[in-house]
């Protein structure tokens, strides 16, 4: 019996060990992932600056904007998905505030409700697609206002993905907790920049 006793001292010293080497390991070997989530998203708001340049390049180069004859742009739709895009922001933040307190149930519920937000927008988006009264072609603002929606629409659809693919993961027992959940703040930070980028272009193609 006395052979098989553990040493209450040497037991705190290798679990005082074991949380050195992995406090060295994360020393040694940072995690630059968010920072690549960042650097990608810098990219993909270069593409999105380029598009808002050439948009109001076109703007002021052209005597009449938007073309004469050109039907005007309802804003009630519109503005009720920009106040679902963007109140799905705080509603994943409440997803990442959850499981930073191991509240995985939390995750899937405020996760899931961004997904149902997200997918609403879609939808919205289509919708007003089919009643527009001008297509692509139909002059130089069509254009440009199908290119611009549509583009952002994409990234939606991306960050929809990303979310489903979270929820889908959050199944498996203890894949994410407090201290591991990079794919939960992945997934924010990409939804946010979806938001942001979302009200310059309300703002441009609605409003000014």
């Amino acid at each position: 019996m006395t052979g098989s006793t553990l040493d209450p001292t040497k037991t705190a010293l290798n679990h005082h060990h074991e949380e050195a080497t992995v406090e060295a390991h994360h020393v040694e070997h940072p995690d630059f992932r968010i920072l690549g989530i960042i650097v990608f998203l810098i990219a993909e708001g270069m593409i999105f600056l380029g598009l808002f340049i050439a948009y109001l390049t076109f703007r002021a180069v052209t005597p009449v904007w938007p073309p004469e004859g050109t039907p005007r742009l309802e804003l009630l739709l519109p503005g009720i998905n920009t106040i679902i895009l963007i109140s799905s922001s705080f509603v994943i933040h409440n997803a990442d505030t959850a499981i930073k307190k191991n509240d995985v149930k939390g995750l899937r519920t405020w996760f899931g409700l961004t997904a149902l937000m997200g997918a609403v927008f879609l939808v919205g988006q289509i919708y007003e697609y089919f009643h527009l009264e001008f297509g692509l072609k139909t002059n130089l603002f069509a254009s440009t206002f199908y290119v611009l929606t549509g583009f952002h629409g994409l990234h939606v659809c991306f960050g929809l993905v990303l979310i489903l693919a979270v929820l889908a993961r959050s199944l498996k027992a203890e894949h994410y907790s407090s201290e591991h959940h990079f794919g939960v703040e992945a997934a924010e930070i990409y939804w946010h920049f979806v938001d942001v980028v979302w009200i310059f272009l309300f703002l441009l193609l609605y409003i000014l």
